[in-house]
């Protein structure tokens, strides 16, 4: 993975495909948690891009947090695919990042979730769902400063923000909190 800067909207479409077999659907995704407090209130929020659609994707939860929203977004993202794609996965989210690029989550799955430190992984069943789907999905992560202005990003925010404040939202039945 690499830190990439704002880019412009022209841009997205000629990012290169990162292996995959022929005929693989090429798709850019952007995620965003977010929380009203941490813990408190959830959303999360995706834009997916194919061959120059778009659809975006939101939901929340009454009770949850940050980092289960960040990582709930790109679950549903990938998850909303039909078939094996070659994916750009762009997040402002180190945690989900880091546990990909930095290998702590086949780290985790290897030591049966537990951490270095002896300690239960938090949020095992969401790492549990995203492992299957990095799996199925040819994805390259990239990380994108979070409110610097990039267009995408910010509305997968608002996005997030939005799905947070919405009336009678389930419980996150993950979090125990």
């Amino acid at each position: 993975m690499r830190r990439v800067p704002s880019i412009p909207e022209r841009d997205l479409r000629r990012l290169p495909a990162t292996g995959g077999a022929d005929g693989d659907a090429e798709v850019i995704i952007h995620t965003d948690g977010s929380c009203l407090g941490n813990p408190g209130p959830g959303g999360w929020g995706a834009k997916l891009v194919c061959k120059g659609k778009e659809r975006r994707l939101s939901g929340g939860f009454a009770r949850t947090t940050n980092n289960r929203m960040e990582l709930y977004a790109a679950i549903m993202a990938l998850d909303a695919l039909t078939r094996p794609c070659v994916v750009t996965l762009y997040t402002d989210s180190r945690y989900v990042r880091d546990a990909v690029e930095k290998r702590w989550l086949a780290g985790w799955r290897k030591n049966t979730w537990k951490k270095a430190d002896g300690k239960p992984v938090l949020n095992r069943d969401l790492w549990e769902r995203l492992a299957v789907l990095l799996n199925r999905h040819n994805v390259r992560l990239c990380w994108l400063e979070g409110h610097a202005g990039h267009a995408d990003n910010e509305e997968v925010d608002a996005l997030a923000r939005s799905a947070a404040a919405r009336p009678n939202l389930p419980l996150d039945q993950g979090y125990d909190g």
